[in-house]
């Protein structure tokens, strides 16, 4: 399969500087609330809705720097597109944690990912405490707004004003403390369905359905053998599928103050990565488990039934890279790390057999495809990715590609430019599944600012995006976000 270099774009050894990149992990403390006016091109009038984004706001309290970007608050960010114009507005999520340490000035609360109170171990020990930063997703679902972070439960928020609400029980179905993951997948028959993993010798992963009022209407509980750590999954009709990626978990570290939880967990390259089937439509005790080498997964693309194998498309690390204590994530050595790669997995449920095979060697990350086509299947999938083919980078290009054809696309923002997860977006009455649009927050280390890009999806190659609106300050990188029709803005005028 040919891989198409951008057009007009020079070859070069290193499409990105590590200063251009550091640019996009500095904190924004400011709270906004503007019309976007300083545009090249023009927003199709006919695109209307809310784009949510999240991820952390802060990536220090008071100049202490957090030592993992994963660790910091909230901050939701949210685009409205109205008449041909678009609103901007952010707003930190106000969780407990958040205002404590705002209160106080300094680091209160350890960190998932490696951020320790100051004061070393002595002031970390037996501290199992972790702070719910709700900066993983944000969606709007059943007239509810909620800021999702995988080990707890989600932040409702006022989808007009981006004010906390406070945490969302639905209905106390939820009990507190209990996560509800932040990657939930939206069945096109109007189901939310998402899940939350409890962690231990065995692990209890809990499924939950949801109707468009936001009530859940199933909940199952399975347990599984050994420790699981799972970011992401996907559905068909009748299944939900998790990786249970090869890692061992070791809490010692953590509980004496020495580690944070993520530092406690080693890839297992030697061992076989478990794919956990769970029927849907029956509270049944028949989960199926199935083996393979398949590296280290955080994301997956989609999934759906052929006959009698389920197929899975998913981005495929060859092993994770580990958080060290004393290392600066700002530092970080693309050179050296496993890039995240595009791999299918054939599941063959009558033999019980996986294959998988790799689609395409371009490191790249954050899959997105058209929402009508989740667990079914489908021909185009669009990603952040690298801007060269096959050399290990910053994402700084959207990458498409035609699982019937072969074909691939790239846009790229190289080389100062660097992209966050793209949302398909599909044009009112669409007849094709690539006709619509790619909406993506990029990073603009010459100016210090973020771009809001509008791409044609069914073509990425046009010599300009369809609209660049530039805001008057950079977002830190973020994380996941969501797309819904519903506008939300207190001022039209």
């Amino acid at each position: 399969m040919q891989i198409l270099e951008p057009q007009n774009s020079q070859v070069l050894e290193k499409s990105y500087t590590l200063k251009d990149w550091q640019g996009g992990y500095e904190s924004l403390t400011e709270e906004y609330d503007y019309w976007i006016d300083d545009i090249e091109g023009e927003i199709p009038p006919e695109l209307a809705g809310t784009l949510f984004r999240n991820g952390a706001g802060l990536l220090d309290i008071n100049k202490q720097r957090l030592h993992h970007p994963f660790d910091g608050d909230g901050m939701i960010s949210r685009i409205t597109f109205t008449n041909g114009r678009a609103h901007f507005r952010n707003r930190f999520v106000q969780t407990a944690g958040y205002l404590a340490e705002q209160k106080a000035g300094k680091i209160l609360y350890r960190g998932v990912f490696g951020t320790q109170k100051p004061g070393g171990w002595l002031a970390n020990i037996f501290d199992l405490k972790i702070k719910n930063i709700a900066n993983t997703n944000v969606i709007y679902w059943g007239k509810k707004l909620l800021a999702l972070w995988e080990a707890a439960e989600p932040y409702s928020l006022n989808p007009q004003t981006l004010e906390t609400l406070g945490n969302e029980y639905f209905n106390g179905v939820l009990s507190k403390g209990e996560a509800f993951s932040a990657h939930p997948r939206i069945d096109p028959n109007g189901t939310l369905v998402n899940f939350a993993i409890k962690p231990g010798l065995s692990t209890t992963i809990t499924i939950f359905e949801l109707n468009t009022n936001g009530e859940i209407t199933s909940k199952q509980n399975h347990s599984v053998p050994g420790f699981c750590f799972i970011h992401d999954f996907v559905i068909t009709e009748n299944y939900c599928i998790f990786f249970q990626n090869p890692v061992d978990f070791n809490p010692i570290p953590f509980a004496l103050g020495i580690s944070s939880a993520a530092q406690c967990i080693k890839f297992q390259k030697n061992q076989p990565t478990r794919i956990i089937i769970i029927p849907r439509k029956t509270q049944t005790k028949n989960v199926k488990v199935l083996e393979t080498q398949a590296g280290f997964i955080f994301h997956h693309v989609n999934a759906f039934e052929l006959r009698n194998e389920i197929i899975i498309d998913s981005i495929c690390y060859e092993s994770l890279t580990e958080v060290e204590p004393n290392s600066d994530y700002r530092k970080t050595d693309f050179d050296t790390n496993s890039p995240p790669q595009l791999w299918r997995f054939n599941l063959n449920l009558s033999e019980n057999k996986v294959q998988n095979q790799l689609i395409d060697p371009r490191p790249t990350e954050f899959p997105t495809i058209h929402p009508n086509y989740v667990g079914k299947s489908y021909r185009y999938l669009y990603s952040a990715a690298a801007h060269q083919s096959t050399v290990n980078a910053p994402l700084q290009a959207i990458f498409k590609v035609d699982l019937e054809s072969g074909r691939k696309q790239l846009w790229s923002a190289a080389p100062r430019g660097f992209i966050g997860e793209p949302i398909f977006i599909p044009r009112p009455n669409s007849q094709t599944e690539d006709d619509g649009w790619l909406i993506a927050l990029v990073y603009d280390a010459e100016h210090h600012r973020s771009d809001v890009v509008i791409l044609d999806a069914e073509n990425l190659e046009k010599e300009k995006p369809v609209a660049k609106l530039h805001l008057k300050h950079h977002i830190p990188y973020g994380l996941h976000g969501s797309f819904t029709q519903e506008t939300f803005i207190e001022n039209l005028g």
